[in-house]
Parts: C-alpha cells; structure tokens; sequence
C-alpha cells in the first residue's frame, strides 16, 4: 500500500482540499483495513466491504483509500452523524469498527501549540497524533445480507402503484401488493403535475 503521505495527497485532489477530515478519513482506512486483514485495497476490492456513518469530508478519503464505493455497492452510508466507519473482510468475516475520538480536538493543541489557528492546528495534530489518541478501534461482528452485497442486483421488482422498478430486495409488500418504499411509506419529494 502507498505511504500515509501519498495517500493523502489523491485523496486531497479527489476531495479538493486538504482539511482535519482527510487526514482523519486517510488514517481511519490505514487502521481498518489492517485491522481486516487487507493489505491491497486495488487487488483485493471485491474481498471488503465500509460502512461509513457520516457524510463528511472523511467518507471522501475512506473511498479514495479504500476504492470502494457506492456505484459499486462496497460503501454503505449509514446516516448516523458520527465520524465512524466499519470495515468488514467479506472472506473471514472479520470487522472492525473505527471512530474518530471528540478529546482529539483539545489533544492537538499539545502536538502543535505553535499554530494558532485551531483547524490547522487539528490537520497537523492528527498527522502525528498516535492512533490510540484520535481513534476508538472496535473489533466487531457485521453480518452482511446477501442483497447488500456487492455484485449484480438479486431481484428486481416492478412497483404496482407507480410502475418504478425496485432492485436488491428493497421492495416492500403491503395488502398483497409489491410497492416501492416511496409509495409505501411516503416521499422525499413532490411530485408536480404537468398544466
């Protein structure tokens, strides 16, 4: 795998500035997959598997790191607002769950008292801050259900009320009809009629 550094430099371009959260989401991805037994994301992509659980600047450098991704269906975005992820190897079954520790923000004062700025202070911080310092690391059990995993859609399910068809098992039956989640249990949106 690339150095600490040269991971965070594509990972900076992908995200399009440097920032405390891809320093954090470059050494979250360094710790988790280690700790899953990972040592060549490229070559062992289809062997694992990151949920996230925040959409912040991290999950960025978690799929740049990593190469996992939505479109590929090896990211999960869990929408928990907590600076976590769990990396799960999909051959051993082996998790780890990774969270960003809040009394790192006051500890990167003593590594860079130097800079007065608190967020610069916190990205040069949590270059050198020891992992023990910034990160909780849990060893921790995922089971993965087959529609969640990577690969080709299971099934796919035509909505009865709408006609939108519903893949990987996401259907919902409700009084013996197959329905779509927006149709069985509301919208994001509104539909507007056309005048």
């Amino acid at each position: 795998m690339e150095t600490f550094e040269q991971l965070l430099e594509k990972s900076t371009k992908i995200h399009g500035h440097i920032c405390a959260g891809q320093v954090i989401g470059v050494r979250m991805s360094i710790i988790g997959l280690r700790e899953i037994g990972i040592d060549n994301p490229k070559a062992q992509r289809k062997e694992f598997y990151v949920l996230v659980e925040i959409d912040r600047c991290a999950t960025d450098a978690i799929q740049s790191v990593t190469g996992c991704s939505l479109g590929k269906r090896s990211l999960k975005w869990l929408d928990y607002g907590i600076m976590a992820a769990t990396f799960v190897n999909l051959k051993t079954g082996k998790a780890a769950r990774i969270t960003a520790l809040e009394e790192s923000r006051e500890a990167s004062k003593k590594y860079c008292p130097e800079i007065s700025d608190k967020y610069q202070q916190q990205l040069e911080a949590y270059r050198i801050m020891p992992e023990d310092e910034l990160f909780k690391i849990q060893a921790v059990r995922v089971p993965v259900p087959e529609e969640d995993m990577p690969g080709r859609p299971i099934r796919r399910m035509l909505c009865e009320e709408c006609g939108d068809w519903v893949q990987d098992c996401r259907e919902v039956v409700r009084d013996g009809k197959t329905l779509c989640r927006p149709c069985a249990s509301g919208r994001y949106y509104q539909i507007i009629e056309a005048s």
